[in-house]
């Protein structure tokens, strides 16, 4: 049988925090069970793992390619290799957020090539980035 993960069981995977917490978190990840994570999961983990934990960006982005690149980690609508891509486009700068390398991931995944976004620092990566509809 197959589930979801929440947010809290991941951060309590890669953090330890709350030992018997982190031991059921730890039983269930390094099960035999298929789990699905979804995006939403990646970016809320990032923000949690920055602010409460205070981790660095570049902890943050290995911990969690280590765990999506685990064997029964199924990310939910979204090839598994363009999420890795996107966290590692996060790592070498605050440039891109883990938001936004998901949306670019989610874009791509879907086969898009167009993303409206406001943001001058939005992954352009294979991907046209508009901040307007180009008129006639």
């Amino acid at each position: 049988m197959s589930g979801f993960l929440d947010t809290s069981v991941v951060v309590r995977y890669i953090t330890g925090d709350h030992e018997g917490l982190a031991q059921a978190s730890t039983d269930i990840i390094d099960g035999e069970q298929e789990l699905w994570i979804t995006d939403v999961m990646l970016a809320e983990a990032s923000y949690v793992l920055s602010s409460v934990y205070q981790l660095t960006r570049e902890l943050i982005v290995d911990q969690l390619i280590e765990f999506v690149q685990k064997r029964n980690i199924v990310v939910y609508a979204i090839n598994k290799g363009l999420i890795i891509q996107a966290l590692l486009m996060c790592r070498p700068s605050g440039r891109v957020s883990v938001a936004d390398a998901l949306i670019w991931a989610a874009a791509r995944s879907a086969g898009s090539d167009l993303v409206y976004s406001f943001d001058q620092r939005f992954p352009d990566d294979g991907l046209e980035v508009r901040s307007s509809v180009a008129g006639p």
